[in-house]
């Protein structure tokens, strides 16, 4: 049941309860009435005149404290009426005082008790109380009304605390339901990122593959063959990754929900792009060992340059099919995890043959930001190609860097011509965590 289904249904509740408050306070005055006539015509204090002037202007006192939750200070100053003629709105006077406390601030609810004990004292000392005299009935009536305003007082801060109580519970849970619902995009997010990573890489190879069935019909039976293996494997290989991921959804909370690659498949990646017919030229200059070896750099710093590659491969797979692809890896002099990759841009734009979801780089930026470094990416003019870094150890400058792979050769891309646009994709990363 929500809030406002309780609060709909506690309102009949309420005003039951609210009539038969009324009815009490209306018998209690009365009674207090029939008490304060009795006790008048008992010591000889209460003349026939008088008790019928009272009792006129009781009885539309009581009738008055049917309103004084809607109107609390002005039935209060309306009963001083009554209360410098008699003393029989003793009992509605007390009430009337306790719900200006309830309902008014505190200074508002003295002020009227102090109304209420100044108006009947001329009343006092014409007609004193033979048992109490005027001192006695004055520091009754200051008693009285002091603990009435202190109840009121209580029953009002009571009431704050319920009712801030109730807000900060809705609030609270309006902001779990808001935080919930953002964790949930969040997670979305994440499980669409992590999709990505996984399937749009293989289905392009597939893509590509097929489209070569498609278009080249003088393949051989045995090219035929080759690509038609190519295509099983890469579905195989996309449906055993996607299996991965959803048996992690499934039964953990673990958040690397990613097949665990990073720089040491880099290889296969390389070889499974040149074997669709994209043209890669790897320049790894990451050393075998020491400072510069790709098993010192943190886990989500490894991976995250195994995806910057993958996804700029993907990338010139699809927008430039057949371009070479140029890709570099090295160490920087300020001791940085550099990613750089290049391919041209074809002169007339190709549609791809699938259809993006146009979050790879945006992917790709929050993943770098994650990992504490910086990226960026798109059309550039040919620049010079950059000369490769200095060894950060002397003692590596008497011979060339070892290639972390060594099935893996140092392939230069070649350079590119003066004025060529290209599709740049350029990262930093920590190489310390």
């Amino acid at each position: 049941m929500s809030a406002a289904d309780a609060t709909a249904g506690a309102v009949p509740g309420r005003r039951t309860r609210n009539v038969l408050v009324d009815v009490s306070v209306f018998v209690i005055s009365a009674m207090t009435m029939v008490v304060a006539a009795s006790s008048g015509l008992d010591n000889g204090t209460l003349s026939d005149q008088r008790l019928l002037l009272s009792t006129a202007v009781t009885l539309p006192a009581l009738v008055l404290l049917f309103w004084r939750r809607r109107w609390p200070v002005q039935v209060a100053l309306l009963l001083l009426i009554p209360a410098a003629l008699t003393d029989f709105v003793g009992g509605a006077t007390a009430i009337a005082v306790f719900t200006v406390a309830v309902h008014r601030p505190f200074r508002v609810a003295l002020a009227v008790a102090v109304a209420h004990f100044l108006v009947p004292i001329p009343l006092t000392l014409r007609y004193p109380d033979p048992d109490l005299q005027v001192v006695g009935a004055s520091t009754a009536a200051v008693a009285i009304l002091a603990i009435v305003v202190a109840w009121g007082v209580t029953v009002r801060a009571r009431r704050e605390l319920i009712a801030s109580l109730r807000v900060r519970a809705v609030r609270a849970e309006a902001e779990a339901a808001q935080r919930a619902d953002l964790l949930r995009g969040l997670e979305r997010e994440r499980i669409a990122r992590e999709m990505h990573d996984v399937l749009a890489h293989r289905i392009s190879l597939i893509s590509l593959h097929a489209g070569a069935l498609e278009i080249r019909r003088d393949l051989t039976r045995e090219q035929v063959a080759e690509t038609g293996g190519t295509i099983r494997a890469s579905a195989h290989q996309a449906m055993e990754e996607l299996r991965e991921i959803l048996g992690v959804l499934r039964t953990s909370d673990d958040d690397e929900l990613r097949p665990r690659q990073d720089l040491a498949d880099l290889d296969d990646l390389i070889e499974e792009v040149r074997r669709a017919g994209t043209p890669v030229h790897l320049d790894n200059r990451l050393t075998v060992d020491g400072d510069a070896a790709p098993e010192t750099l943190p886990a989500a710093v490894n991976r995250t340059a195994f995806r910057l590659v993958q996804e700029g491969l993907t990338n010139a797979r699809k927008h430039a099919p057949g371009a070479e692809v140029a890709v570099r890896l090295d160490r920087t002099s300020s001791g940085e995890l550099h990613v750089w990759l290049r391919n041209p841009l074809p002169a007339v734009p190709v549609r791809p043959a699938l259809p993006g979801s146009r979050s790879g780089l945006v992917g790709l930026a929050e993943r770098v930001t994650l990992a504490g470094g910086r990226l960026q990416h798109g059309p550039r003019h040919a620049e010079p190609r950059p000369q490769p870094a200095q060894p950060a150890h002397p003692a590596q400058s008497a011979q060339p860097a070892q290639s972390a792979h060594p099935a893996q050769s140092i392939q230069p891309a070649q350079p590119a011509q003066p004025g060529e646009v290209g599709f740049h994709l350029e990262a930093w990363l920590p190489w310390r965590a």
